[in-house]
């Protein structure tokens, strides 16, 4: 299948775009590169830069490559900056996102796997969250991200669009030639490992008195890998759907810095800071509706393989993408 894959230069995109190709697909990757790198684009995939604003260049994209589908990785995804800039988001995010759907629409592509995310359910109501878990998001971030799912539903509806919309928790790992680089660091695992590699002083938590076990935050962190395998399953589908993309498994910050403590053999200081504004204490995936529907299966989120995979790529990549 040809596949078109939007912001496939960036982290979890660009480890996408290696499993596609390993599974005998053929790709197109497009991408602005403000938050992606040249270097992390697969050597076999059509690289277009460009941007999801940019209509008429999408549009012509589109006629030229004829996509069998498209994958909608590209974005804006940080919380903090979506509080402080929210238009930029509603402008990316949704904007962005209807014009891909109409170079789809105006191209006779029907499939579209879009990266959505766990922020749409905003603070949950029960834990661990079900597909059925109220949206309720609290941030411009989550918001923007609803409203994409909710015009996929239109689209679907109106245009005959086959969405699936995947609502990720926290990806992480590294694949043995891609991993995570961003330029604006938020991810608690990228920052660890920075700080058992001596390029940050401590690792900053963000709470101790959450209602959980140790008072710091649980999450549910899953295999960048195993992500990557849900889109290419989705591909097969004939009909609309959302999924949560998690492991079920919840480890909470102290967990997560104890533990690369021993992969790495590094001592690893923390510094608390005061919580978050609105940051749930506990986010877990109830994924059974994926691993039924899709017949997806983790294979590599142990936290263990996560992180082992991560801190062998900062290893042998100290400087991220960056020559």
């Amino acid at each position: 299948m040809k596949v078109f894959v939007t912001g496939g230069a960036g982290y979890i995109g660009s480890v996408c775009v290696e499993e596609l190709f390993a599974a005998g697909h053929e790709v197109v990757v497009w991408d602005n590169l403000s938050e992606g790198h040249k270097a992390a684009v697969h050597p076999r995939a059509v690289f277009l830069q460009g941007d999801l604003l940019d209509r008429d260049l999408l549009m012509r994209a589109a006629q030229e490559h004829r996509p069998e589908a498209v994958i909608h990785f590209a974005g804006k995804a940080l919380v903090p900056e979506s509080m402080r800039d929210p238009s930029v988001y509603y402008r990316v995010n949704v904007s962005g996102g209807l014009n891909l759907l109409d170079s789809m629409v105006a191209t006779g592509c029907k499939k579209i796997i879009f990266s959505s995310t766990c922020a749409t359910y905003g603070l949950p109501e029960r834990v661990p969250m079900d597909e059925s878990t109220p949206q309720k998001p609290i941030n411009p971030y989550g918001h923007s991200k609803l409203m994409f799912e909710q015009i996929l539903g239109w689209y679907a509806q109106i245009h005959g669009v086959i969405p699936t919309c995947l609502r990720y928790f926290n990806a992480a790992g590294a694949s043995a030639e891609r991993g995570e680089h961003h330029r604006v660091e938020t991810h608690l695992i990228p920052n660890v490992l920075f700080t058992a590699m001596g390029q940050k002083p401590h690792v900053e938590v963000f709470g101790e008195q959450h209602a959980t076990p140790d008072g710091t935050c649980i999450r549910d962190y899953i295999h960048v890998r195993d992500l990557a395998s849900a889109h290419i399953l989705a591909l097969h589908r004939e009909q609309p759907g959302c999924f949560n993309v998690g492991t079920g498994n919840g480890f909470s910050v102290r967990q997560v810095i104890d533990a690369a403590r021993k992969i790495t053999q590094k001592e690893i200081p923390m510094q608390g800071r005061p919580a978050r504004p609105g940051d749930p204490p506990k986010l877990v995936a109830a994924s059974q509706k994926l691993q039924r529907e899709l017949g997806w299966k983790p294979v590599y989120s142990s936290l263990e393989q996560i992180l082992g995979s991560a801190w062998a790529w900062h290893q042998a990549h100290p400087r991220g993408y960056d020559r």
